[in-house]
């Protein structure tokens, strides 16, 4: 008994296939800001460096958590504390130490994001960097693109068909060319650094609240399909 062919790679007279691609592209609001938060401390001796740096780190986190649900995520990305040689003599000197802490922290309230960074930014020796805006990895927004790619790819298929005075039949194939989020050319807000020393007056005075407009995101979804057509009379 003999096996059955295998079918052509391009259709037959008989069952003319077409091959579409379906594309969509949407611009929707983020949902979530990172920024980065840059504590550092400076000291004579190792000590001084790490007892102003645990201190000013738990200034930024406890700032950070009180405010409760708007922060999704808090976490400490790196932790440095190296010594800085002097340049002169022959012998190998400390003149001082550099210590480091980094915290990363994920904020879907953007009202709260804009008075958080100011008052992160007024924090001794604290950098304040982004926001860096984006969706989040289970945005049904990914879903809402490739729902509308593939309906993107049927559309175009039956004009295909229709043109030929003939319809579709049957679906072949249909591939994921894979979904990609871009956003517009983006250069990261710098807050800069909290004082070291400040008067009276500012010492008692809020910093002003950062007015943040949040960036659109534009998702890309592509798919690849092929149908068969019923023969068209031509």
């Amino acid at each position: 008994m003999s096996s059955p062919s295998a079918p052509a790679p391009f259709g037959t007279a008989d069952a003319p296939r077409v091959a579409v691609r379906g594309e969509a592209r949407l611009e929707v609001d983020p949902e979530i800001a990172t920024i980065s938060i840059n504590v550092s401390a400076r000291g004579t001796d190792r000590r001084t460096a790490l007892e102003d740096l645990t201190r000013r780190n738990a200034a930024a986190l406890e700032l950070v958590k009180s405010y409760g649900d708007a922060v999704e995520k808090l976490e400490t990305g790196s932790f440095s504390i190296n010594p800085e040689l002097t340049h002169k003599g022959r012998g190998e000197r400390i003149r001082a130490y550099h210590g480091r802490v980094r915290l990363t922290a994920d904020l879907a309230d953007f009202t709260a994001l804009g008075e958080l960074t100011t008052r992160l930014s007024d924090l001794e020796l604290t950098r304040v960097d982004g926001p860096w805006w984006a969706l989040r990895p289970t945005s049904p927004v990914y879903a809402q693109a490739r729902t509308q790619a593939v309906r993107e790819a049927v559309v175009r298929a039956r004009e295909y068909a229709e043109a030929l005075g003939t319809r579709l039949v049957a679906l072949l194939e249909l591939a994921d060319d894979g979904s990609e989020t871009s956003t517009a050319d983006y250069r990261p807000m710098n807050v800069g650094y909290g004082g070291m020393m400040r008067g009276a007056a500012a010492a008692t005075e809020a910093a002003p609240a950062l007015d943040l407009e949040p960036q659109r995101q534009t998702v890309h979804a592509h798919v690849n399909a092929r149908f068969t057509m019923a023969p068209p009379t031509l």
